[in-house]
């Protein structure tokens, strides 16, 4: 065993937009002291955090970080609105897990995987998962940044092209203007039509109320 792979997803309970999972190979003697100091402040405990704890300017410097360190790899997957409602979100987000591990061209002898809790991969890996991994264990803490980034980035290049939703705003998230946005324009190509049944008075199954649930949207 020579690397460590953490994997963490982003935008579970969003209304719109896909799924994303990243994935960072990190090598087991990995001097974490670099990472700690782009982003803890003098005389602090140093501490990754999972993604939304971070504000963004600290995230993309993790993020040009991870892609240009040498002894570090990542990947990220997308997996779209349109196979979420077709397949729903928990098998989005491990089929987005998947994609994200082989594009690392890891092999399972050589690495374990570190997963925040509620994802998984392909059962020829060695694999652990955490609650609240994307706090407390660094190489899925670097995951989700490149999940966050990743999928961020990809709701503000839509932002011209769905001009009525503002999706560079809120990301797809359920906030309350897109939320509004959602019931006076209704839903675009892009949105989760089994995520938005509750705008329109029609209660969501269990495993999107979970979603929901996950980013504090209970209405």
């Amino acid at each position: 065993m020579r690397y460590l792979v953490g994997i963490d997803e982003a935008g579970r309970g969003a209304l719109a937009g896909p799924v994303c999972v990243g994935a960072v190979l990190v090598p087991l003697d990995f001097d974490w002291k670099e990472v700690f100091r782009l982003i803890t402040k003098k005389r602090r405990r140093p501490k990754l955090r999972d993604s939304k704890q971070l504000t963004a300017q600290q995230r993309d410097i993790l993020y040009e970080y991870i892609i240009a360190h040498g002894r570090l790899r990542h990947a990220a997957a997308l997996v779209s609105a349109e196979v979420i409602d077709a397949i729903g979100i928990v098998n989005a987000a491990h089929e987005a897990a998947a994609i994200a591990l082989r594009e690392l061209r890891a092999t399972p002898l050589r690495a374990q995987v570190l997963l925040d809790a509620g994802l998984k991969v392909p059962s020829q890996w060695e694999q652990e998962s955490f609650i609240r991994g994307d706090e407390t264990v660094p190489c899925i803490s670097l995951a989700s940044i490149v999940a966050k980034v990743t999928r961020d980035r990809f709701m503000e290049s839509l932002a011209e092209r769905y001009g009525a939703y503002n999706f560079g705003q809120h990301k797809g998230y359920g906030t309350l203007y897109h939320r509004k946005r959602i019931v006076e324009h209704g839903l675009s190509d892009i949105h989760r039509t089994t995520f938005c049944t509750r705008l329109f008075g029609v209660e969501p199954d269990a495993e999107v109320t979970a979603a929901l649930t996950s980013e504090g949207i209970t209405a």
